[in-house]
């Protein structure tokens, strides 16, 4: 990034997620980088017991297998976001969401074709100091905090599907949330 400025990533967050973006065979990440190179350059996926508060998130007996999958995403060179996803193993047992590459839409592009189509999600946010391993992986500027975003995917009925804990250098994003004053569709008041 030698002589350029970096220009902060708009995550516009209720546009990103719609079905419209997965369903067409984008991912929801490509939805925030425009026309910039964005790629992940680290990818780990694996089944694992779920963490206490995932297997609670996700409305499994504690140490349910969970198919688990991390990643480092880069965008014009530069590390802006970890990201670790939790799916019921059970639910993606045998499909492409236990390959690297998961196909054209994604995550939620699968969970669609096994019937279990995100409909509804929940995001919460909180911002603190990077800790020493997450400094490494993002290697944000001294004295940067990282922004913690943590999304529940729910299916038809409420049934939790994912649990993804992302780790944004808060130097690289803008978070953009556009809504009407009616509150979200579907949601009591």
């Amino acid at each position: 990034m030698t002589g350029q400025s970096f220009q902060p990533i708009r995550r516009k967050s209720i546009q990103r997620l719609t079905e419209a973006t997965w369903a067409a065979g984008r991912s929801i990440w490509s939805a925030d980088s425009e026309d910039r190179d964005l790629m992940v350059d680290r990818i780990e996926v694996t089944e694992q017991p779920a963490p206490a508060h995932v297997a609670a998130a996700l409305g499994l007996v504690p140490e349910s297998a969970v198919c688990v999958r991390s990643r480092r995403f880069v965008l014009d060179g530069r590390p802006v976001l970890l990201s670790t996803s939790y799916l019921p193993a059970g639910l993606v047992v045998g499909s492409p969401v236990l390959e690297v590459d998961t196909g054209p839409g994604g995550v939620y592009a699968r969970l669609a074709e096994l019937g279990a189509k995100p409909v509804h999600f929940r995001e919460e946010i909180r911002c603190r100091m990077p800790s020493a391993d997450e400094a490494g992986r993002l290697g944000p500027a001294s004295g940067t905090p990282v922004i913690l975003i943590c999304r529940t995917a729910f299916a038809e009925g409420g049934r939790a599907v994912e649990v993804n804990e992302m780790t944004l250098d808060a130097a690289s994003y803008v978070l953009e949330y556009e809504f009407g004053s009616q509150g979200p569709p579907g949601r009591p008041q």
